[in-house]
C-alpha cells in the first residue's frame, strides 16, 4: 500500500456523509458533526484505518508531526466538504456544532503523554478553529479545552458537571442510553426510569444541550467492531433498536420527557436556576422571570419514597426521581412513572424457501467448500521466530497462519501420546492448534483479557511433524493511551513439553511460515460465485474450516430480518456478498451477574443491569431488508470450529404483546397539558395503548386488571382485588382500533377495594387490519 491508496476517500453507499447530513436537515433536525478523527465508538481501531499504524514514526493522539499532519488532513477534508455543501449553520446548514478528538481527557490517556499531551490538546483546538466553520467547536471529557473551544460531558450523569467557564453552556454530548454487548458477556440494559432520572436532573441544574448516545442502536456489519469481543449487535439498549423499531417503554418516556422539558423552555432560556433544599435528598430548582415559572423537584434519595413541600402545595416525589412542573405548580411528569406502553418483541423463524416447510431451517440446498489446514497460497512467507499479527496482516483478514515443521527422532522424549504437550501463549484473540492437519484445540480470550495460554496434549509421530497455529482477530483495540501499540497474534512462547521426561524445546526462534487470510477469502468465496462449490447428497456437518452456500427467498413483508446462527460455531457470514459481520454463537455469558429485575434507584453502571446470563451473547444477526431481493439470495457462511448450517433460519422482528400499567398517582399524558387550566391537565390518568406499525390495530386484549394488579407485562397478575368489568372495558374501548385511551378512575371501573391506591393493568396484541378481519 502506497501513500496515495493509504489516503482514498471512500463516501459511497451507506458512508454517504454528505446525503446523511442532508437527511437529517429534510428532518427538520441539527447536527453536531463530530469529526474527531478518533471515534472510539467500540469501532475496530478507534475508527483511525490500519493504514495510519504504518506511517513512519508515527505515534497517535499525542504532540507527534506524522500523525498531526495526518489529522489535519482529514479534518479539513470533512469541514470542506460539509463547506462545499453549505451544510454548516453558518451557511444556512444543519450542523449546529463540532467536535475535534473524543474523551482525550479521560483518566489515563492525557496524562499518560505527559507535556505532549496539553500540548497535543492546545494544537488540535488552534487548528479546529483555523478552519473556520462559522459554529462552535467542543471537545467532550476535556476539563483543560482551551477558549474558545466548549469542554463538554460524557457519561450516564452530568447534572454535577461545570464547564471551565462560566462563558460557556453546560453541554452533555453522550448520555449512554445503554451499553455495548461483548462476545461472551451478558447483555446489559439501563432502566428508563434511571435514563429519564439523568435527563431531568440534567436541566434541572442548568443543562443546555443534551445527546443520547446511542439513541438508535445499529450493526457492526463486516469487520468493523473493535474491542475486541465487542459484538456484530450494537443495539444497546437505545430507544431506537439495532432494527430501527422503537422500544418501548424507554422511547415514549424519553418523549414525554422531552415533551415535558420543552413545556419549561421559556422560562428555561431566560434564566439560571434557583436550587433550594427541601430535606434530606430532597431538592427544587426554580427558574423564574416575570410570569415565567418552571421547577424540577427532586427525590434523589435511592430508598424511600418522599412528601415535601413547594409553594405551599405537597408533592409525593419517589425516590431517585425528579417531577417536572412548567407553571411551578402541576406537574406534567414524574421520571419513575411512566404512561408509556411496553412492547414486548417477538422474532418468528421461518424458512425462506417456498419449496420447504416453515418448520424447516434455512436453505433446502447447502454447498461446500474446505479451507485447507496450514500453508496454501503462494504468498506465504519466511520468517525466522514468531511474528505479532497486526504488523504482519495490516488487518486484512482475522486470520493468520504460523506454520512450522520439526522433525522428531525415534529417541526423542516427545513420542510418548498424551504425555506430550503444545504450550502456546498469544496476545489474543483466539486461536485453533492443528498437529499434522488435524485438530488438536483452541483457546480464546475475552474482553477483559484477550491472551490465550494453551497447554494442548498431542500425539507426534517419529520423522515430520507439521504444526499449523490458526491465530486470528476479533475486531482490534479502540480504547486508551498507546492502544495502537496493542498487539495481537503468537508472539509466544511456543514449546513442546515432554511430562514423563521433563524435557522442553523452545520452537520461537525456528523458522516459520505464515499466511495472511485464508484460501477462500483470496478465492472470494464470499460472493458465492466460485466454481468450486460442491454439492453432494451428504453434506459436512460439524466440521471446521468450512464454507458453506445456500440459496434462500427473501420473507414477505416488510418486517425486520435477523439470521439465527443456533447450531453453528465461529465464522464471518455473507448475505448477496456482503458481510453481515461476525457470528459467535457457542460463546456462552456467565450464570452470574443477571437478576429478574434490576432496580432503577441508585446509580448505574454497565455491570447493574443484565440480562442472558448462562446463554450465548448473540444468536440473532441483522440483515437489512435492503440487501434482499424477492428471491434467489445468497448466503455463504465460513465456519471455524464445526457447526450445522441445516439448523440455521430465519426470523422476523415482530412485536410480540403490547403493555401498560398505570396507576392512580400517574400524572396525566404529557400531551394533555393545558396551561390555561387550574390543573394544568385536561384529565387525570390515562392507559393509552397503539400499535407500532402502519395498518395494525389492537385484536385482542389478553389480561385487563383495575385494583392492585401485581407482575410484569406477559405475566401480570389480579393482585389482591381487582375490578370484575375491567377486561371488558377495555375490549370495549380498544379492540378494532389503531389506539385507544381509558381512564384509570373508579369513575370508569367502579371501586373494588377502598382506601387503597389502585392501578390498571393491561396486556394486548395487534395485527394487521385484513388479518384480523379473517380471523373474525
Amino acid at each position: 500500500m502506497n501513500q496515495f491508496e493509504a489516503r482514498l476517500y471512500d463516501f459511497e453507499g451507506r458512508k454517504d456523509l454528505v446525503k446523511f447530513v442532508k437527511t437529517v436537515a429534510d428532518a427538520g433536525l441539527y447536527v453536531h458533526l463530530r469529526i474527531g478523527p478518533y471515534a472510539c465508538a467500540e469501532w475496530n481501531y478507534g475508527g483511525f484505518p490500519v493504514w495510519l499504524h504504518f506511517v513512519p514514526g508515527i505515534a497517535f493522539r499525542t504532540d507527534n508531526e506524522p500523525f498531526k499532519a495526518e489529522m489535519k488532513r482529514f479534518t479539513a477534508k470533512i469541514v470542506d466538504l460539509m463547506k462545499g455543501e453549505k451544510l454548516y449553520a453558518s451557511q444556512g446548514g444543519p450542523i449546529i456544532l463540532s467536535q475535534i478528538e473524543n474523551e482525550y481527557g479521560n483518566p489515563g490517556i492525557e496524562s499518560a503523554f505527559g507535556s505532549a499531551g496539553k500540548s497535543y490538546v492546545n494544537w488540535a483546538a488552534n487548528m479546529a478553529v483555523s478552519l473556520d466553520t462559522g459554529v462552535p467547536w467542543v471537545m467532550c471529557q476535556q476539563a483543560d479545552a482551551p477558549d474558545p473551544i466548549i469542554n463538554t460531558c460524557n457519561g450516564f450523569y452530568c447534572d454535577q458537571f461545570k464547564p471551565n467557564s462560566n462563558q460557556k453552556p453546560k453541554m452533555w454530548t453522550e448520555n449512554w442510553s445503554g451499553w455495548f454487548l461483548s462476545f461472551g458477556g451478558a447483555a446489559p440494559y439501563r432502566p428508563v426510569e434511571d435514563l429519564a432520572f439523568s435527563v431531568a436532573r440534567f436541566f434541572q441544574l442548568g443543562g443546555t444541550l443534551q445527546n443520547y448516545y446511542m439513541y438508535h442502536g445499529g450493526t457492526n456489519f463486516g469487520r468493523t467492531t473493535g474491542g475486541p469481543f465487542i459484538s456484530t449487535s450494537y443495539d444497546y439498549d437505545a430507544p431506537l433498536d439495532e432494527y430501527g423499531l422503537i422500544r418501548q417503554p424507554k422511547w415514549g418516556h424519553l418523549k414525554d420527557v422531552h415533551k415535558a422539558v420543552k413545556l419549561c423552555e421559556a422560562a428555561l432560556v431566560a434564566t439560571d436556576p434557583t436550587v433550594t433544599s427541601l430535606g434530606s435528598n430532597l431538592e427544587a430548582a426554580v427558574y423564574k422571570t416575570g410570569s415565567k415559572c418552571a421547577a424540577f423537584l427532586a427525590n434523589v434519595g435511592t430508598q424511600s419514597d418522599a412528601t415535601v413541600k413547594f409553594n405551599g402545595n405537597s408533592y409525593r416525589l419517589p425516590a431517585w426521581s425528579v417531577s417536572i412542573l412548567p407553571d411551578c405548580k402541576n406537574v406534567v411528569l414524574n421520571t419513575a412513572k411512566i404512561n408509556s406502553a411496553t412492547m414486548v418483541p417477538s422474532f418468528i423463524h421461518q424458512s425462506l424457501n417456498s419449496n420447504v416447510d416453515s418448520s424447516e431451517a434455512i436453505g433446502s440446498d447447502w454447498s461446500w467448500i474446505n479451507e485447507p489446514v496450514g500453508i496454501s497460497l503462494d504468498s506465504a512467507f519466511v520468517k525466522l521466530g514468531l511474528l505479532e499479527q497486526i504488523n504482519t496482516t495490516a488487518d486484512k483478514s482475522d486470520y493468520l497462519w504460523y506454520s512450522l515443521s520439526t522433525n522428531i527422532k525415534g529417541d526423542e522424549p516427545f513420542l510418548d501420546g498424551s504425555q506430550t504437550v503444545l504450550h502456546v501463549e498469544s496476545l489474543g484473540h483466539a486461536l485453533h492448534v492443528f498437529i499434522n492437519g488435524k485438530l488438536a484445540g483452541s483457546g480464546k480470550g475475552n474482553s477483559g483479557n484477550a491472551k490465550v495460554a494453551l497447554e494442548i496434549p498431542i500425539s507426534l509421530s517419529a520423522g515430520k511433524n507439521t504444526i499449523d497455529l490458526l491465530s486470528l482477530t476479533v475486531g482490534l483495540q479502540n480504547y486508551g493511551a498507546f492502544y495502537e501499540k496493542t498487539g495481537a497474534g503468537i508472539t509466544g512462547p511456543v514449546k513442546l513439553k515432554s511430562a514423563k521426561s521433563g524435557t522442553t524445546v523452545d520452537l520461537s526462534s525456528q523458522q516459520w511460515t505464515y499466511q495472511v487470510g485464508l484460501q477462500g477469502e483470496e478465492l472470494g468465496l464470499s460472493s458465492g460465485s466460485s466454481s468450486q462449490w460442491v454439492s453432494q447428497s451428504t453434506l459436512p456437518k460439524n466440521q471446521h474450516l468450512t464454507w458453506y452456500k445456500t440459496k434462500f427467498d427473501a420473507p414477505a413483508g416488510n418486517d425486520p430480518v435477523a439470521i439465527d446462527f443456533t447450531g453453528m460455531g465461529k465464522g464471518e457470514a455473507w448475505v448477496n456478498g456482503q458481510s453481515i459481520g461476525r457470528y459467535w454463537p457457542v460463546y456462552v455469558a456467565s450464570n452470574s451477574g443477571c437478576t429478574d429485575s434490576c432496580n432503577y434507584r441508585g446509580s448505574y453502571s454497565s455491570s447493574k443491569c443484565l440480562k442472558n446470563c448462562g446463554k450465548p451473547s448473540q444468536t440473532l444477526y441483522h440483515v437489512p431488508r435492503s440487501w434482499l431481493q424477492s428471491s434467489g439470495n445468497t448466503l455463504v457462511l465460513f465456519e471455524e470450529i464445526g457447526g450445522d448450517p441445516t439448523k440455521i433460519s430465519f426470523a422476523t422482528r415482530q412485536t410480540g404483546s403490547l403493555c401498560s400499567h398505570v396507576s392512580e398517582s400517574h400524572p396525566s399524558p404529557v400531551d394533555t397539558w393545558d396551561a390555561d387550566s387550574t390543573s394544568g391537565m385536561k384529565s387525570g390518568p390515562l392507559l393509552s395503548l397503539e400499535c407500532p406499525f402502519p395498518g395494525q390495530v389492537i385484536s385482542s386484549i389478553k389480561f385487563a386488571s383495575f385494583g392492585t394488579p401485581d407482575g410484569t407485562c406477559g405475566s401480570f397478575g389480579h393482585g389482591q382485588c381487582s375490578s370484575s368489568n375491567a377486561l371488558a372495558v377495555v375490549q370495549k374501548a380498544c379492540v378494532g382500533s389503531k389506539s385507544c385511551r381509558v381512564g384509570v378512575s373508579i369513575n370508569t371501573f367502579g371501586d373494588p377495594c377502598k382506601g387503597v391506591t389502585k392501578s390498571l393493568a393491561v396486556e394486548a396484541s395487534c395485527t394487521k387490519r385484513h388479518a384480523q378481519r379473517l380471523n373474525l
